[in-house]
This record gives C-alpha cells, sequence and structure tokens, in this order.
C-alpha cells in the first residue's frame, strides 16, 4: 500500500453499519454496498423502518377517496472516467465532466420522466435495454419531488407537496413522516404518517403559492411574498419574513447555496376562464410569462435583496418542485437563467436580457433532457 493511504478494512466491523446509515441518498447507498462483501453486508439496500412509494394515503379534498403519493428523483449522470472505479468516484469532484438532468420515478415501475413538464419520456429504439449499469457512470442525486395521483373529476387540485423523510433517508422512520400540501390553489394542508384526514392548517389564508423544505423545516410563501415556518408540533404558522409586496401573480420558493430565494412570476395575460377545463388547473399552465422577478432573503438582517444576476446558478421551476443548478455542471444549461413551463410549454428566461425563447429555439438545450446521449440507454 502506498504511503500515507489508509486501508479502511482494517476498521473494526462494527463501525461499518454506523457509518453506512450516515448516507442521506439512495445512490450513495449503492455505492457503499459495491465496495465489498463486508460492506454490502453491513447494510441493506434500504432503510426498513423508511416510507414505501408509493405511500396510500387520503387525497385533500375528499376523506373517502384514497390517493397515491409518488416519489421522483432528479439525477446529474455522466459517464465515469475510463481510469475511474465507484470507490474512487466522488460527486463533490470539483474537475467533474459536464452531464445531463434526469427525472426517474421508480414506483409503481420505473419511468423516465421529462424533468420540467412531467411528461413521461419512451426509448430511443425498440431494442433498447432497459438496463442502467452504475458501475459504468457518475450519478448524483440532486432533488426528490412529490406529487399525489390525479382523478379526472380534481385534476390539479393538488398543486404542490412536500414530504419528510424520503424514502432513502435513514435519519428517521415512516412513524416521523410528514405530508404539507397545497390544494385549490392556495389552502394549507398538513398530514402525519397515520393520520385518517388532512388538517387545514390555516383557515384564514388560502392564497399560499409555494412550500418548501428548507434546513429540515417546512416553509410556506403567501401571495403577497410572506415566508412562514410551520411548528408542526403545534401546527402554527411562524412569520419568518416581512412581506416581499412583489408585484408578480406567484411567487415561487428556490433553495440555492443554502440560500433562500423567491421568485415573482408575471403573467402576460390569462386564459378566460371558460378555456379551462375546471377551475382546480393550475394557472401556471394557462397563462403565458412576460416577466420574472428574483429576490433573496437576507437571513441576518431580515431584508429582501433584489437579485439581477444569478452568476453560474440556474434555477428550475419544474412542475412538482423547485431547485437551484450549477449551469457548468450539465450540458444545455447557461447560467442566470431560469427554466419553467407555461401555456407555451417550456421555455426559459435570461436575466441578463429579461429574454424569454422557447426551451427548443436554444440549439444547446435539447442535449439537457432528451435525446439521451449516446451512452445512456432506457
Amino acid at each position: 500500500m502506498e504511503e500515507g493511504l489508509v486501508d479502511w478494512s482494517d476498521l473494526p466491523p462494527e463501525l461499518w453499519p454506523k457509518i453506512g446509515k450516515c448516507l442521506r441518498n439512495r445512490i450513495d447507498v449503492l455505492r457503499f454496498r459495491s465496495v465489498c462483501k463486508l460492506w454490502r453486508s453491513s447494510l441493506p439496500p434500504t432503510n426498513p423502518n423508511s416510507p414505501s412509494f408509493p405511500l396510500q394515503i387520503p387525497y385533500p379534498l375528499s376523506s373517502s377517496v384514497s390517493s397515491n403519493l409518488i416519489e421522483a428523483t432528479f439525477y446529474r449522470i455522466e459517464p465515469s472516467p475510463p481510469h475511474e472505479t465507484p470507490s474512487s468516484s466522488s460527486s463533490s469532484s470539483s474537475s467533474s465532466p459536464k452531464g445531463w438532468l434526469i427525472k426517474v420515478q421508480s414506483s409503481p415501475s420505473m419511468r423516465l420522466l421529462h424533468p420540467l413538464s412531467n411528461r413521461q419520456l419512451m426509448n430511443p429504439s425498440p431494442n433498447s435495454p432497459n438496463l442502467w449499469n452504475l458501475l459504468n457512470y457518475r450519478v448524483i442525486e440532486l432533488h426528490k419531488s412529490y406529487t399525489l395521483q390525479k382523478f379526472s373529476h380534481l385534476a390539479g387540485a393538488v398543486n404542490k407537496v412536500v414530504f419528510f423523510p424520503s424514502s432513502s433517508s435513514w435519519v428517521a422512520d415512516i412513524e416521523d413522516s410528514v405530508a404539507c400540501c397545497i390544494y385549490l390553489e392556495g389552502k394549507l394542508g398538513f398530514m402525519k404518517y397515520g393520520d385518517e384526514n388532512w388538517t387545514l392548517v390555516d383557515d384564514k389564508n388560502s392564497y399560499y403559492d409555494d412550500i418548501i423544505m428548507y434546513k429540515g423545516q417546512i416553509y410556506v410563501t403567501d401571495r403577497w411574498g410572506t415566508i412562514s415556518w410551520l411548528d408542526i408540533s403545534s401546527l402554527k404558522l411562524l412569520q419568518f419574513t416581512p412581506p416581499l409586496c412583489g408585484f408578480g401573480n406567484k411567487k415561487h420558493l428556490v433553495e440555492s447555496c443554502g440560500n433562500l430565494y423567491v421568485v415573482d412570476r408575471y403573467y402576460e395575460r390569462e386564459l378566460p376562464r371558460n378555456r379551462r377545463r375546471n377551475y382546480h388547473l393550475h394557472l401556471d399552465q394557462y397563462a403565458v410569462v412576460e416577466d420574472f422577478k428574483v429576490y433573496k432573503l437576507d437571513e441576518d438582517w431580515g431584508t429582501w435583496v433584489d437579485v439581477k444576476n444569478l452568476g453560474d446558478r440556474v434555477f428550475v421551476l419544474a412542475s412538482d418542485c423547485s431547485f437551484s443548478v450549477s449551469a457548468k455542471e450539465f450540458y444545455g444549461f447557461k447560467g442566470n437563467c431560469i427554466f419553467f413551463t407555461d401555456f407555451f410549454d417550456v421555455r426559459v428566461y435570461n436575466l441578463n436580457d429579461q429574454s424569454i425563447v422557447p426551451f427548443e429555439a436554444d440549439p444547446s438545450s435539447p442535449q439537457l433532457f432528451w435525446p439521451p446521449p449516446p451512452w445512456l440507454r432506457v
């Protein structure tokens, strides 16, 4: 063995299960278990006490209607260098090559989804295998999203769902799981594991726009840009920020590099109500976006900072969640941009010149999601 290197196999065997349970996502667990027989036997592939998806829960609008909570995961996937082994790969390496953004729903069956529109993506050819050998790729888990199964008469009634902990988490058991959702374009619902019905958290405010897990707590914003966090034990909302007083039509919460942002979405026009199928449908899909404003929360001073440049960061406003990534780590991403969906499907907003272009109009953008690169077959 080279001088200065540590032989990890000399660690006492009883330490491996404790080390393995510090892993926070499924990919890291797979890597851990793939190193050797000892490591594989010290940790099961999943936490036996964690939630299993799809998770059957009541639908917020009707306790007599049972629904499935479905989990999906966003990944960055890239080819591993020829000399690299799974045990030597590092998701935090600064020299990582560019990758592609994919979204995978693993239950009830594995499906590859478009990361923004949530449409199912088809195999590139009838002869493509349905097997990924993760030994050949570097796969980095980025974000998880949750959706409730929709019913024809309640389509679009639930706008956003957050759930904690995820199915791959070792830090808590299913008895500690909680779900929170925004439904009917602004009501806030809460449920603990084992509850038979959802609880309406705030009966005085039906104008909540977005919800996010931030630093282990649930935060919500209303249409005036006031952010509150939810005290799970008392189900009380505690005001966290002053009102933003932005004049946009909808507020999105995004975490980026440990900071909390509000993205204010401005609509150019709305389609007449008789053009919508019913009043539950997401307004995002039936209105045209004309502008965005971005604000960063200065937690030290409790004030909002008007952000004009995101630098290398890209904000992704997907249909079921919002998150941030580094543009330099992806093909097809440009820094200082917002990817979103509206009436015209997937579009890109550039903060440099406030321009909005269709996703397909940028020749580099289609590389981001689909068709997949030649080394990926699904």
